[in-house]
């Protein structure tokens, strides 16, 4: 807690607590609610400069897709409804325009009619939330923006009779937005400045979703800018013209801080309010929450931007009970995501291989692609997997997951484990509900855990796919431990194929050069591995087989829709 941050105001209230919560949505709606149960006669009001309160923002582009049909069903409580339940003065359509830090007031505006008020606090709690980035781009003017149920409903009645839409940003709401639109029949184009999609997703993973996107339809362009916007295209910084009837920015968010840099609130490095572990900012009697808010990371424990609901929502919770004189713990925040594209599911907890290697931290790394339940019960389906922890004490940075199904469970077991610092190896430990259609007797989690196990014990030396080339130079000989029949589907270029069932036979014809060993995804070149070093060869495994490395390869070269299939069918066919 920085030294100059009070941890509760001296000032004393005569009267009913006055409590006033600028922002209506997560975290403001959770503090109101919360600190009510606490204080049956605290005067709480609630001032929200949209039309409505506590609605459901992860659920706009679902709205805009028609998957929910009807607009109320986004709104979970109406200001009435809040006021009978709780006794809240709930204010929509109001604007607050400035904080009065001696005077303890807060000045209002209507949205409607521009008319000016003030109302009096004796806490204040600062829950504005995010407002979307617009960069100054020409014609940028015609993107719509998703934050408010006013915006879907806005963007659900222009999808109708609209042919072609493009999505400007490929994080989790543009994705969403593009799946929606191309679900709503809409031809549908994302584009994406950074090299892929999804940036909290290593590039072997975010490939996977980029493969979904393109197997429905929808046109995806990486490494790529826009130049300008039109009237029905976008033009793209390499020239290029893309038809676009309708154009959606999800480029990403700015925490909303105007109120609080103008009232002289300290903001932190990275654009947020800075709050102490109570919420408090450094004015004894304002709290802030949520997306605009600086949290403490829970991997390298500095401040960053996190903008997840329910963060949000503990955020009020926690609040409130300061508020009411409660002890509150304060609590780092992992960035624990989840998004559906279509049929596949994409999860991410803590930090991915390029934060850490820019943070210059070290790490290890081990992938797996095991399947959602049991293979001999009907339904099995396929996940990929990477667990990423330190090399030294094995606490655990971040994972990833993508596939079909069963990757909600298991990146939530994985955050679990994270926050009460059960370490890399021990997800092995864990005991986990087991029966076919439901898991395997090992676990995708305890397997990533076996396989940290090997590594931190040296008992398995790995090769990440990104080091193939750079062994096969060193005189690394490659060896294909798969079926013949495998091998022909598609291999590694250069690579000896000895299945592993014979290869004790055929050891002679190995050599004595050092062996990188590679199956599907990495079981069997484990056992292989494992086989030559106790006949005496240096042997490594290729991290997460020949799944992984061509994942990974493909993910490292140019591509676009209209160049995708041949891609892939150039890897298959190498070797």
């Amino acid at each position: 807690m920085p030294a100059s941050f009070p941890t509760m105001s001296d000032t004393p209230v005569s009267g009913p607590l006055r409590v006033v919560i600028i922002g209506g949505v997560a975290g403001g709606m959770s503090t109101a609610t919360r600190l009510r149960r606490l204080d049956a006669d605290a005067a709480i009001t609630i001032v929200e400069r949209s039309a409505n309160v506590s609605f459901a923002n992860c659920g706009l582009p679902y709205f805009v897709g028609g998957l929910i049909e009807e607009e109320e069903d986004l709104t979970l409580q109406t200001p009435e409804q809040l006021f009978d339940r709780f006794r809240l003065d709930v204010r929509v359509g109001v604007e607050a325009v400035a904080i009065d830090r001696t005077a303890h007031e807060v000045v209002l505006r209507s949205v409607a009619s521009g008319d000016e008020s003030s109302i009096g606090y004796d806490k204040l709690v600062l829950s504005m939330g995010a407002a979307p980035v617009r960069p100054p781009i020409p014609g940028y003017d015609r993107a719509r923006s998703l934050r408010t149920v006013e915006d879907a409903a806005r963007l659900a009645a222009e999808v109708e009779g609209t042919g072609t839409a493009v999505v400007i940003g490929a994080g989790f709401i543009g994705l969403e937005m593009a799946e929606n639109l191309a679900g709503h029949g809409l031809d549908a184009t994302v584009v994406e400045a950074a090299p892929q999609v999804l940036a909290p997703l290593d590039p072997e993973m975010a490939i996977l979703v980029e493969d979904e996107l393109v197997a429905h339809g929808v046109r995806i362009e990486t490494s790529a800018a826009v130049a300008s916007i039109e009237e029905r295209t976008v033009t793209l910084a390499d020239g290029r013209v893309l038809d676009a009837d309708l154009v959606v920015g999800a480029i990403g968010v700015r925490p909303d801080t105007r109120l609080a840099a103008d009232a002289g609130l300290t903001l932190g490095p990275s654009g947020g309010i800075t709050v102490d572990g109570v919420n408090l900012t450094s004015d004894p009697d304002i709290y802030a929450v949520g997306d605009a808010v600086e949290k403490p990371d829970a991997v390298s424990g500095a401040k960053s931007l996190i903008a997840l609901a329910n963060i949000a929502n503990r955020q009020g919770r926690r609040v409130a009970d300061h508020i009411a004189g409660r002890n509150v713990r304060p609590v780092a925040s992992l960035g624990t995501a989840i998004v559906k594209v279509f049929d596949t599911v994409a999860a991410t907890v803590g930090w991915n291989e390029a934060r850490l290697r820019a943070a210059g931290r070290p790490f290890r790394t081990v992938r797996s692609h095991p399947y959602d339940h049991a293979t001999y019960y009907p339904g099995a389906t396929r996940m990929s997997m990477k667990l990423i922890f330190d090399p030294e004490d094995a606490t655990i940075l971040g994972a990833q997951a993508v596939g079909p199904k069963g990757v909600d469970k298991r990146i939530d077991v994985i955050a679990t484990a994270m926050a009460g610092g059960i370490t890399a190896e021990r997800l092995a430990d864990l005991e986990l509900a087991y029966a076919p259609p439901f898991s395997s007797a090992k676990d995708p989690v305890n397997i990533l855990g076996y396989m940290a196990e090997n590594v931190l014990c040296g008992d398995c030396d790995v090769a990440d796919p990104s080091e193939v080339a750079d062994l096969v130079a060193a005189g690394w000989h490659l060896v294909d431990v798969r079926t013949a029949a495998e091998h022909r589907a598609g291999a590694i270029e250069g690579s000896t194929n000895i299945p592993l069932d014979e290869l004790r036979e055929h050891i002679d014809a190995i050599g004595d050069d050092p062996v990188l060993i590679y199956c599907e995804v990495g079981q069997r070149g484990h056992t292989a591995a494992s086989l030559l070093r106790e006949l005496g060869l240096p042997a490594r495994n290729l991290d997460g087989g020949y799944s992984s490395w061509l994942a990974s390869t493909r993910a490292a070269e140019p591509r676009g829709e209209e160049n995708l299939g041949s891609q892939r069918q150039s890897a298959r066919s190498s070797g």
